[in-house]
């Protein structure tokens, strides 16, 4: 009977499981007894394996521990915040008050290879910036812990100064696992951008460099922040650094802007009158191994082949192929080399290479002003990033048509939030937010405070909230010609420990007390826990999104939770009440509502295992997934 029942799991993924998994099916040799044998993979890498105990790379104090914090599974969940919520029911967007490190873990069930753009601006790690309170125990507990703002030894939680000491160290620590689990977000085209200045610009190369590869490194911007430099440092700075990296650049990361009407009139002609409209030319070579031959011109004769180390990007078939088609041609004259002919019309939106000079968009002071006037007071928050240097990153990356979505997992005051509905209502784009921000509490003699922010995330959410009001009165005329209305919504959610007693026990809790605590447990779900909050989490750890359409329905007198998809059916129906047993009778009447997924708490059945057997083959018979948590 259990093969026929799904368990709900009580943690995100063990990414040292995955890793395993994947060796396994790459290298079957090196498996040992079910364990990877490290000696045997050497062998089988024979040339590739590095055997010199010397290695090119940063190390820190700390950095096996970083790793595995980020691939510790954690059984936190984010629960719904209505109330803070702006257009729940209709929003695509998202608000996560959290420790980022813990949400970037429960959002790779649902959301790995998803996110197609990630923009964050860290703490620059200046002496005054907050750092993370990463300590390398379980990671919601050190949230937990944190959110009553001192730790066991009634020590303050708050920067990481010089004084501290291992001051790289501790940030390092908290940036390599967190931007280790972005990574696995990123789509196999999806690319990251890093704000940071010269404070630590070299350590964070060497450490995506290690994470996202060398070879992904798709460039360094630097953006004008300032018109003139301070008195401090020899050579007084005016810049800050946005480190770029494709997840694949192979994969042909789209980075660039748009090009204008005019860039691309200079670029494609139709001198030769083509039915298929303007074209230009494109070299026909590559630099990654493929075809080898010779091609020969059919006017003058004379024979080519690829330039040292270079290869045809097509095999000789296709070649000859486009040859007779007209898309490979031997320049404009017919009497030189071969070349690709490259057709407007097929490219669909044309972009320009981006430079790696930005000193034509907003300065700090500029994000600080309109801040100001958003907000109504002043100085809310140190150095708040202006919406144009978002808007062009958004640019140099994201077509308007694409429903892409745009993460920030240091929020901050939601600037990316803004820069993201802002550029919608400008070119009827349909990107979507995801935003997250530690609850971290503004200085007690802040305007912050005095303007009623208790923390950075009331804050973001509420300039959020201003932002998204303030586009819809700027833009009002053209939002009114748009197919579907411009959102300015997020559905706001909050880390907490799971929701279900049985899963808050962590692995490392001795025999004796396990049991102990198994016998005083009375039922599966946490009695504070709302049905929402408990389907919310089932749906997280099923691969679920955080903007599914949620809906309540009742069958044969019993309340149960909906998911519907895109076509208005039924995908998931949930009886969440384990107080109340259902009848063998109303399982019936559920299954015959023939929903894809019936999720069903293990408490519910109350010990009846003969109504658990009967639930089953009635499943299995209507073909219905059955799961129980």
């Amino acid at each position: 009977m259990n093969d026929d029942i799904n368990h709900i799991p009580a943690n995100t993924p063990d990414f040292q499981t995955e890793l395993a998994e994947k060796l396994a099916e790459l290298a079957p040799a090196a498996i040992a007894d079910g364990k990877i044998d490290v000696e045997k993979l050497k062998e089988l890498l024979d040339g590739d394996a590095d055997e010199s105990n010397e290695r090119f790379g940063l190390f820190w104090p700390g950095k096996r521990r970083a790793l595995r914090a980020a691939q510790q599974p954690t059984t936190a969940t984010l629960k719904p915040d209505m109330e803070n919520s702006k257009d729940w029911d209709t929003t695509k967007n998202v608000f996560i008050e959290g420790d980022n490190l813990e949400v970037l873990k429960v959002l790779q069930k649902h959301y790995h290879g998803k996110i197609k753009m990630i923009y964050i601006d860290p703490p620059y790690n200046t002496g005054k910036d907050f750092v993370y309170p990463d300590n390398f125990k379980e990671g919601l507990d050190t949230y937990l812990e944190w959110t009553k703002q001192v730790n066991d030894e009634g020590k303050k939680l708050s920067t990481n100064s010089e004084s501290e000491g291992r001051y790289h160290s501790n940030w390092l620590n908290m940036m390599y696992p967190r931007l280790k689990l972005a990574r696995n977000l990123l789509t196999n085209d999806g690319a990251i951008f890093i704000s940071i200045d010269e404070n630590e610009y070299v350590h964070l190369k060497r450490i995506c460099d290690e994470i996202f590869g060398e070879r992904n490194h798709a460039g360094t911007i630097l953006w004008k922040k300032k018109s003139n430099g301070t008195s401090l440092g020899v050579i007084p700075t005016v810049h800050d650094y946005v480190l770029v990296y494709a997840r694949d650049i192979v994969s042909d990361p789209i980075i660039g802007r748009p090009a204008t009407t005019r860039e691309v009139a200079e670029t494609y002609s139709n001198p030769d009158d083509d039915p298929r409209g303007p074209w230009t030319t494109m070299d026909l070579g590559a630099n990654h191994e493929g075809p080898w031959f010779e091609i020969t011109n059919p006017t003058t004769g004379k024979v080519y082949t690829p330039a040292p180390g270079r290869y045809w990007v097509f095999n000789s078939a296709e070649v000859e192929k486009r040859i007779a088609d007209g898309r490979i041609i031997f320049g404009k004259t017919g009497l030189a080399g071969p070349i690709q002919k490259k057709f407007l019309s097929e490219r669909g939106e044309v972009r320009r290479a981006v430079d790696s000079w930005w000193d034509d968009v907003e300065k700090n002071s500029d994000g600080q002003k309109a801040l100001a006037e958003l907000m109504g007071h002043p100085k809310l928050i140190d150095h708040p990033k202006p919406v144009g240097l978002i808007r062009k990153i958004l640019l140099s990356m994201l077509r308007s048509q694409e429903s892409a979505i745009v993460l920030d997992f240091f929020a901050g005051s939601s600037t990316t939030a803004h820069a993201v509905m802002q550029l919608n209502a400008e070119d009827d784009g349909n990107r979507r937010h995801i935003q997250v921000q530690l609850p971290e509490p503004t200085p007690d003699k802040s305007e912050s405070r005095k303007a009623g922010y208790a923390t950075i995330a009331d804050l973001s959410r509420e300039r959020i909230r201003r932002a998204g009001e303030k586009i819809r009165q700027d833009f009002s005329e053209q939002l009114s010609q748009r197919d579907t209305p411009l959102d300015v919504g997020f559905r706001a959610y909050k880390l907490s420990d799971t929701n279900f007693t049985k899963w808050q026990v962590s692995s490392d809790t001795p025999a004796n007390d396990l049991e102990q605590h198994l016998l005083e447990l009375r039922e599966s779900a946490n009695d504070n826990a709302t049905p929402v909050d408990l389907f919310v989490e089932l749906l997280l750890k099923q691969g679920y999104s955080l903007t599914e359409d949620i809906g309540d329905a009742s069958i044969a007198g019993l309340d149960l939770k909906t998911v519907l998809d895109a076509d208005g059916d039924v995908a998931v129906l949930a009886y969440l009440d384990e107080y109340t047993k259902p009848t063998l009778d109303q399982l019936r009447e559920i299954a015959d509502s023939k929903p894809v997924r019936f999720v069903i708490l293990e408490d519910c059945f109350q010990g009846d295992d003969e109504l658990k057997t009967n639930l089953v083959q009635i499943c299995k018979t209507n073909g219905i997934e059955l799961w129980t948590a």
